[in-house]
């Protein structure tokens, strides 16, 4: 097993092909997500990011007649499909590790079941709401932004815990990657915010970053330069996601805050159905990953859904 920087170097400069897949929800059969992934082990995905969804609440009405809060995880086992993939794939998983719904102790806490599963690589972030609330609240004695996680994951591969303090702890050693905007994280004010935010987590000890989809590459170079211009040095990983249907069209942009080329969404408009989107998200996708790759990109890394098809027919023209 390697890190994730280790396999980006060692690919003779050539980008990696890599993907993120979402656990299933409560009480679904683990494998019907593992035979998903399968078809994708053709192109020998170095690792696979695995997403932690954090809890949501609901009101529900008692027999007394009160009103209860109820707490609920619908994507339970992250760590268990990491585990699951390591054996089954022998790839290297990428857990992600979040602010939101964790005490520092809980993130240590988990920290030490993935160092002692042989998982080596984490991506910190600060997570999304907790549903329904619409603001960004820390647990008590937990992280409110992401850098603070990053400090957290780094003191522990120092040996530093969070309440011991003998010299001969065991120290983990892990990689750290950390989320990045393009197109800019909907809460920042400014892009010049959303890079000092950045230039936060990569000082705190991040390894590389992965970015939020995008479908204009312009944005994803213009993003690159300025980062290297602010002395950001650190691998920039350029997230993918191939359009599949025409509601999409709407549904990414208000769900992760991007643009759509307006050349694509005309053409996408234009289409009669969703078989021929989808054939054209195909289209633009390959367009896409052939431009980044003349850019000279480490890797392509594809936000599946946990679905293998469109991610799939991208893959093989380019790689």
């Amino acid at each position: 097993m390697a890190k994730v920087t280790e396999h980006l170097k060692s690919n003779n400069g050539k980008p990696i092909f890599s993907i993120e897949i979402i656990p299933p929800t409560k009480g679904t059969n683990i494998n019907d997500l593992l035979n998903a992934i399968e078809p994708m082990m053709e192109l020998k995905p170095p690792f696979i990011d695995v997403t932690f969804h954090r809890e949501e609440y609901f009101t529900k009405q008692m027999p007394d007649g009160s009103i209860k809060e109820v707490r609920t995880r619908k994507r339970p086992g992250t760590v268990g499909i990491c585990s699951s993939i390591m054996h089954r794939f022998k790839i290297d998983p990428v857990p992600h590790v979040l602010c939101g719904g964790f005490t520092k102790d809980d993130t240590e806490d988990l920290l030490i079941d993935l160092n002692y599963l042989g998982i080596d690589n984490v991506l910190a972030l600060r997570g999304d709401f907790a549903k329904p609330y619409d603001t960004f609240k820390a647990k008590k004695d937990g992280h409110q932004f992401a850098n603070e996680l990053v400090s957290q994951i780094k003191d522990m591969n120092s040996g530093k815990y969070l309440h011991e303090d003998s010299e001969y702890l065991n120290a983990s050693d892990f990689c750290i990657g950390v989320a990045a905007y393009p197109e800019k994280h909907f809460e920042a004010t400014d892009l010049d915010q959303d890079m000092e935010n950045l230039k936060r987590k990569v000082a705190a000890g991040a390894d590389y970053v992965v970015t939020q989809m995008f479908f204009d590459n312009q944005k994803y170079f213009d993003f690159v330069n300025r980062c290297r211009a602010e002395g950001i040095t650190i691998p920039i990983i350029p997230g993918l996601k191939v359009l599949a249907t025409k509601k999409q069209l709407d549904i990414l942009p208000r769900l992760f805050y991007l643009d759509m080329p307006e050349a694509f969404r005309k053409e996408v408009m234009a289409c009669e159905n969703d078989k021929q989107a989808k054939q054209l998200g195909i289209e633009w996708s390959v367009q896409q990953c052939r431009e980044l790759i003349d850019f000279g990109v480490p890797a392509l890394h594809f936000y599946t859904m946990s679905k293998s098809d469109t991610t799939m027919a991208v893959a093989r023209q380019v790689f």
